[in-house]
This record gives C-alpha cells, sequence and structure tokens, in this order.
C-alpha cells in the first residue's frame, strides 16, 4: 500500500512547509485540509496544520519521516480563518504554521481533543433599561444594520459618553434577531468585564470572553462555543480575531486606535487590520468605534474608503468637561501636585464626587540617584534606570522584570546619600494621603491588578464608594464608565510633547481626551485639569480649545509633509545581538543589497531608544515606501535573501506597520 504525502504548515519559525508520509492506518478520505496533524521533527514532538495532499516532493521518499497520528476527523479551523491566517502570514512575512499556532487555544496546540468538559449555561439576564435614543445614534445603527451581507467598515467617531456602547447594542440585536454571531474585540482585558456585565444585562443569548487571564481549559470552552455557534457573541483582546464562527454577522472594534491592539512580539500583527481582512474574507460589515480615531482610520473616512458616523454629543444630560490648564513655571508643585489642584481637589471631595489623576508612571519613583556623585541606579542587562518601588521594597527594571534590594549605599563612590527622585504612581498614592487622611484612595495600575481579580476588585470599590481619589496609569483612562467622578487631573502632560517617536503626539492627544473623558459622565459637570510645563505648545492648545480633529488634522498635514504614515508605509528590521557589533553588521549588509531601489528608502541601522535590553544590544533598519506593494515585493525579496545566506549569529525580527519605530 502506498502511503500519501501530506504537506503540513509546522509551528516554527522556517517560512517554508514540511513534508511528511501519512500514517500508514489512516484512509485517505480523513486526510482532509485544515485537520492537526502530530510529527517528530528533529527532537520535538510538534502540532501541525494539514495544508495537502500531495503527489510528489523534493525529499527523497525513503528519508520522509511519518507522521505519527491525525488528531482530528473534521477541519479544526473555518475556512475563512485559515484564509485569514494565509493573509497574515504574507502580509507580516511570518511562518504560516506559527500563524496557525496563534489561532489555536494552547491546549489545540497541544494536541488535546476538542471536546467540551463544561456544562453550558445560558446567561442570567438581570434588566437593563434601553436608554431613548438621540438622532446622531440612530442615524449610526441604521446605516450599520442596513449593510447585510455586505463587506464594508464603519468608522463610528463618538465623544466620550456619546453612547457608543448603546450603538454596539442595538445593532447586535439586529444580528443576534436575524440569526448571526457578533465579535467584538476590545484592547484591555480589564475593559473585558465591565463589557460582558453590561451585554448580559441586555441579552439572553450566550455569551463568552477570549483573554489571555483565562485558563487553558476556559479559553478552549470558549472557543469550541463560538465554533458551533452555540455562543452568540464573543468579546475578546487581539488573538480573539483567529476565532472560528458558525454564522459570523458583525465585527465590532471598541477603542479602535489603541495601540494594544498590535502584537508587540513574536508574531507581530495588528488585530484591527486583520478584523478589517477578516470581515472582508466573510462578506460582513465591521464597525471601528472610538472618541480618538486613529490618523489612518481618519485619512481612510476621508479617502470614502469608511462610512464616516458622527455622535458630536454625550448622550442623555451628560455635558463635555471643561479644560483648564495650570502652568508648573508659575504655581510650583510638591511632589507633583501644585496647590492649585489640591485645592480643586478638596472643592470636588466636599461636594461628595469622586477625583481620578492620571499618571502614566508605576512605581514609586523612575530614578535612584547618589546626591554626592550624581550616579543613579541603572539595569545590568538593560540600558535603562531601575524604577525604585516601594511596595513591595524594591528597585525594578520594567522592560527585562529584574529585581534587586534598594542599596543603602551608592554604586559608585559608597557614600549614603541616596535619594529617590521624580514621581510614580506610588508615591503620587502616598504623598496623597497626607493631604487627604479621610478619602480612599484607590489605586489602578499593573502592580495593584497583577493578581487573578484585583482588577474587578478595584472597579467594585471604585463604583460603591461615593467620595474617592482614584489614581491610575493608562489601565484606568479607557473606556471605564465612573458615574460619580467630577475632576480629572493629568499630573505630568510634557512627555508625550517631546518623544523621539513620531506617533507619541498623537498617543498623547488621544490619551488625554481619554483621560479627560472619565469626567463628568452623569448628570454632574466635570472639569479636566492638565499640569504642565509648556502650557503655550501649540498641540496642547489646539487640542484643549479646538478639539481633538482639530489636532488630529493638524498631525495629518505633519505626517504628510514628512512623509510619514499614513501617507507612507513602514517596516523596521530589529536586530539583537550580545555584542554591539554583529547586529549592526547584519543591518548593514540588508542595506547594501542589490535590491535596495529608488521606490524604497532605508534609514539606520541606528540603535534603539533602549539600546540595550535583557542583555542583548538593538539596532533598527527602518524601511519606508510610498505603495503598500512596493514594500511588500522589496521585503519579500529581502526575505529571499536573507534566507538563502548562512545562519545569522543575530536575533532579527521583521516588524511590518510598525506602532513604535524608536
Amino acid at each position: 500500500m502506498v502511503q500519501s504525502i501530506i504537506r503540513l504548515a509546522l509551528p516554527v519559525p522556517v517560512r517554508r512547509y514540511f513534508d511528511y508520509l501519512a500514517p500508514q492506518e489512516v484512509d485517505i478520505a480523513a486526510l482532509i485540509p485544515g485537520v492537526r496533524v502530530k510529527v517528530s521533527f528533529q527532537s520535538r514532538t510538534l502540532v501541525g496544520i494539514l495544508l495537502e495532499v500531495v503527489e510528489e516532493t523534493s525529499i527523497s521518499l525513503d528519508k520522509l519521516k511519518t507522521a505519527m497520528e491525525v488528531l482530528d476527523t473534521a477541519p479544526i479551523l473555518t475556512e475563512e480563518v485559515i484564509q485569514l491566517c494565509h493573509f497574515a502570514a504574507d502580509y507580516y512575512h511570518y511562518s504560516l504554521g506559527e500563524v496557525f499556532a496563534s489561532a489555536l487555544p494552547a491546549l489545540l496546540r497541544k494536541g488535546k481533543p476538542t471536546v467540551t468538559k463544561m456544562k453550558s449555561v445560558n446567561s442570567v439576564q438581570t434588566k437593563d433599561h434601553s436608554p431613548v435614543l438621540n438622532q446622531a445614534q440612530q442615524d449610526a445603527i441604521t446605516a450599520i444594520t442596513d449593510a447585510k451581507n455586505i463587506f464594508q467598515v464603519f468608522l463610528l467617531d463618538g465623544v466620550t459618553g456619546s453612547g457608543k456602547t448603546e450603538v454596539y447594542l442595538r445593532t447586535i440585536q439586529e444580528k443576534l434577531n436575524d440569526g448571526k454571531q457578533v465579535l467584538m474585540l476590545v484592547p484591555e482585558i480589564s475593559l473585558t468585564p465591565q463589557t460582558i456585565e453590561r451585554f448580559r444585562a441586555r441579552f439572553q443569548e450566550k455569551i463568552v470572553a477570549l483573554h489571555s487571564n483565562l485558563s487553558e481549559r476556559e479559553r478552549l470552552e470558549a472557543w469550541l462555543l463560538a465554533k458551533s455557534g452555540e455562543a452568540k457573541i464573543v468579546i475578546g483582546t487581539r488573538s480573539a480575531i483567529f476565532t472560528p464562527f458558525a454564522n459570523l454577522g458583525l465585527i465590532i472594534v471598541d477603542e479602535e486606535h489603541d495601540t494594544s491592539f498590535k502584537q508587540q512580539d513574536r508574531f507581530r500583527y495588528h488585530a484591527r487590520d486583520l478584523a478589517i481582512m477578516r470581515a472582508s474574507i466573510n462578506k460582513i460589515p465591521i464597525v471601528l468605534g472610538s472618541a480618538t480615531p486613529s490618523l489612518e482610520s481618519l485619512l481612510n473616512a476621508k479617502r470614502k474608503r469608511y462610512v464616516y458616523l458622527s455622535l458630536p454629543e454625550r448622550a442623555g444630560v451628560a455635558q463635555l468637561p471643561v479644560y483648564q490648564i495650570l502652568d508648573l513655571h508659575r504655581l510650583p508643585a510638591e511632589e507633583g501636585l501644585s496647590q492649585a489642584l489640591l485645592d480643586t481637589m478638596k472643592m470636588h471631595l466636599a461636594a461628595g464626587n469622586q477625583v481620578l489623576l492620571f499618571l502614566n508612571r508605576r512605581g514609586y519613583a523612575p530614578v535612584l540617584y547618589c546626591k554626592t556623585c550624581a550616579w543613579m541606579a541603572g539595569c545590568k542587562r538593560c540600558a535603562t534606570r531601575l524604577v525604585y518601588h516601594r511596595h513591595p521594597q524594591r528597585l525594578q527594571c520594567h522592560y527585562c522584570d529584574a529585581k534587586s534590594a534598594i542599596p543603602t549605599k551608592c554604586g559608585e563612590c559608597g557614600s549614603e546619600t541616596l535619594q529617590a527622585i521624580g514621581l510614580g504612581t506610588q508615591r503620587l498614592e502616598e504623598t496623597l494621603a497626607k493631604h487627604f487622611s479621610d478619602v480612599p484612595i484607590i489605586r489602578v495600575d499593573r502592580d495593584s491588578t497583577r493578581k487573578k481579580g484585583a482588577m474587578q476588585d478595584l472597579l467594585t470599590q471604585i463604583h460603591t464608594q461615593q467620595k474617592a481619589i482614584l489614581i491610575g496609569t493608562q489601565m484606568l483612562a479607557k473606556g471605564h464608565h465612573f458615574p460619580h467622578v467630577t475632576l480629572v487631573a493629568v499630573v505630568d502632560t510634557d512627555s508625550g510633547l517631546f518623544s523621539a517617536d513620531f506617533r507619541a503626539a498623537e498617543q498623547m492627544g488621544q490619551l488625554l481626551v481619554q483621560v479627560a473623558g472619565r469626567a463628568g459622565r452623569a448628570e454632574k459637570p466635570g472639569t479636566v485639569v492638565i499640569q504642565t510645563r509648556q502650557p503655550q505648545h501649540v498641540l496642547l492648545q489646539i487640542l484643549i480649545h479646538q478639539g481633538y480633529h482639530a489636532f488630529a488634522e493638524t498631525l495629518l498635514k505633519e505626517r504628510e509633509a514628512a512623509m510619514l504614515p499614513p501617507f507612507a508605509y513602514f517596516a523596521v528590521f530589529r536586530a539583537e545581538s550580545y555584542t554591539d557589533e554583529p547586529a549592526q553588521y547584519f543591518l548593514n549588509s540588508l542595506k547594501n543589497s542589490d535590491e535596495y531601489s529608488k521606490a524604497i528608502t532605508l534609514l539606520g541601522p541606528v540603535p534603539a531608544l533602549i539600546s540595550k535590553r535583557k542583555g542583548l544590544y538593538c539596532h533598527h533598519l527602518l524601511v519606508r515606501a510610498d505603495k503598500r506593494s512596493t514594500l511588500q515585493q522589496f521585503l519579500k525579496k529581502i526575505l529571499e535573501k536573507i534566507a538563502e545566506s548562512k545562519k545569522q549569529s543575530v536575533k532579527w525580527i521583521l516588524d511590518v506597520d510598525p506602532i513604535e519605530v524608536g
């Protein structure tokens, strides 16, 4: 009996497929593209995806290994997910096998069976009232629901508190009435529980979550419920874009501007962009929602590629907050807090309201400094300073996570004149406790939410305390509804105004508007106080006095003049080595390649903004092109050349459409 030759995609970082002989006992009819196959690969056992049965192979038949086992009787991934994975592998220039692995829950990657062990429980519905819609909300719902069985991208641009979620809920109901399923992507795990709670209060249908805080078993159960069609609504973070559905009818990407949708390690995809491609493959509408749309989405709407839907007013009786700038040159701040800000806080707290202070820097202080010789505690593995933490007491690197005890003497001169310099959320919390000893202080950052369930506990505390001070990083700025917050204060605005990253100003503006949007979301008016040493900065003035759209339009003109995205297309080769020279040499060899043409601009190589991370020296080579197709053609040729060359002594990755270029 002649064994069939099967071609597999394996989860290895090699951009090619692998041929094996099918297991002898397997009927050829069972060799269906999309099933999992267990194989021996070098010294490991891997689970790959069957692509096709072939008649010929470039490898001698006597050298072909026999696959160990076919694990499924039907394709594990749906046809549209397989198509999406092929697109993602081609566009981001990544191994198809590793893309497939990213699309599968961990238990399926390990070869576990596709059986469910938990009993399915229907959602418990608590009565949620449906608010009266304004005209803009009604127009948006009508436009989206009229797009039946066609691909269409809608940009839902609504000011904070404008009722975007209500538009989502009404649109989802229409899709459920048509027997369809819905996928909703959110940027942060912290937003998933409150979104699910809101949805379960409205819908009786089965709703599941997909995010990294679930156990492997919970994730598989949710995945299988979506694939079978039993789960009608899936709410998840970026990896949920690969979820298979029985009858997907709508995709929603909430806070579409958020950089959390870009995977920043290993397979570097952008979930928003793949969501648009998924909607195109499925021939269904997709809604991109934000109060601060990305420049890419605004330009696409301007060019009529997206249907633009505006929600210009807050829903109900809520009004947009009033801005106030505090000049720190004229108003000195003690531990980051000016007296004017403290007085404003006292006024709002005395009225029985909540105050939110935003500081995007966790820990106690960013630097431990010697007053005698100016030594600063640095990380041994990274070219960065160690952050001083009080709870628990330690120095910590926020890049490699190295931790050490706080020294009593200077590491350079041996003196005991060490001082914590700068402001982090822990220090801000300590300072506030001195001024407001009778007010509950709730800190929300990565340190305070590390334990499972901690974020939900803190949110519950916020919603049950009438009067409180909330301190948080950007985790607290995104999408949360805090009806008792009437004052939002941005403690330090300036870092986003003077960054080497060209996207920093856009992200600063988005973050400011988002955090400001936490104020005055109910019937009480809100105030936003911004502390800065640059009160006359042109972008800050435009943002506050003319609004986000004027701010975005200014940035778009700057980007067009400088030929930066979204008017050009970027990719970055990032190389790392244990000494400085190999990474530079590797990137220079790419720059000097014959494939380099006038249609491509190569900038660098240059050291990364953090020039050493985790013991490795980091260098970048930026690739710029005027057309996406030109960039893709160039990258394909370069990668072929790298594959043909001898094995590299450096670690390198390619990042297409990078969020960070520094």
